[in-house]
This record gives structure tokens, sequence and C-alpha cells, in this order.
């Protein structure tokens, strides 16, 4: 793959944020998704809502909402967004010892949110690993995708294995 052939380089090869204001708005929607794997002990932590840094899911939550919301500050070349929707689901998973993220986010603009759904599954993701570590260094995050985006030039798009 060349420069030419990615977006965030010019003719010259110099890094660059697209220009995105000769694009129409549109609805744009992606959802994006990961896990942290664990011992049987931390999971059952979570579960009961005992960690010693209290609801680790609910918190998480509210961090993954706060990453989607910062994502063009911490990816260079990403751009602000007005974000119109963000929901973060988690799911306990006894018989693999994971928590599964995943992240919806949504806006009306002329960039896609990918870059904000994808940002706020890994924190999510580091805040389970965060308030649990005291018991279980061990952990794992794995898998973190973009599963479907919506909307823009390209359309729809789904991950072939879903």
């Amino acid at each position: 793959m060349t420069h030419a052939q990615l977006t965030h380089f010019d003719s010259a090869g110099q890094a660059h944020m697209v220009g995105v204001g000769g694009k129409a708005e549109s609805a744009r929607r992606a959802r994006a998704s990961g896990s942290i794997f664990m011992q049987a002990a931390t999971l059952a932590l979570i579960r009961q809502g005992s960690a010693k840094k209290g609801d680790v899911l609910g918190i998480a939550r509210i961090a993954a909402i706060q990453a989607a919301k910062r994502a063009g500050e911490l990816i260079p070349l990403c751009h602000p967004i007005a974000l119109t929707r963000v929901a973060a689901e988690f799911t306990l998973d006894a018989a693999n010892l994971a928590v599964h993220c995943q992240v919806t986010a949504e806006c009306r603009g002329r960039t896609g949110v990918e870059m904000e759904a994808l940002t706020a599954v890994s924190v999510g993701l580091l805040t389970i690993y965060d308030m649990c570590k005291a018991v279980d260094r061990g952990m794992r995050i794995d898998g973190i995708r973009l599963i479907e985006k919506e909307g823009g030039k390209s359309g729809r798009w789904v991950a072939a294995d879903i």
C-alpha cells in the first residue's frame, strides 16, 4: 500500500488531517467491540459488585462514553466531532472468563465515528483492568475491532465474520 492510498498522507507523503469541509453531512453510526479476559475470582468480584473500587461496569461505562467524546484529542489526525449518541454495553461471560464490551457511537456529520467507538471500547476495557488490577494483573484485553459502520460515501460496512 502506498502513501497515496492512505488518506492521512498527502501526495508528498506528509501526514495531514483529511479535509472533510466539502463533504455533505449525513447520519453516521459505528459499532466496535472488544473483551477482557480474567481469572474466575475477578469475574466473580465484578458480578457481585464487590470490587474494592466499587461498581466496575458502571464506572467503565462512563469511562467509555467520556473516551468517545475525547477521541479527537487523543488521536492526532482524528477530527473532533459532535456526537449525538454513545451507548456502551458490557456483558459478563462466565464460560470464557471474560467481560465483553460493545459501543455504538452516532453523529450527524462529515466524517465517521469509527475512531470514537474504538476509543470508547479501549478505554472501557482499560478501566476494568485499572479497577481490578490489584487482584488480577494478568488480565488480557483482546479483539478490539470495528464490527459495523454506516453512513457517508462508502455506506454500510459489516465485519465479514459477524
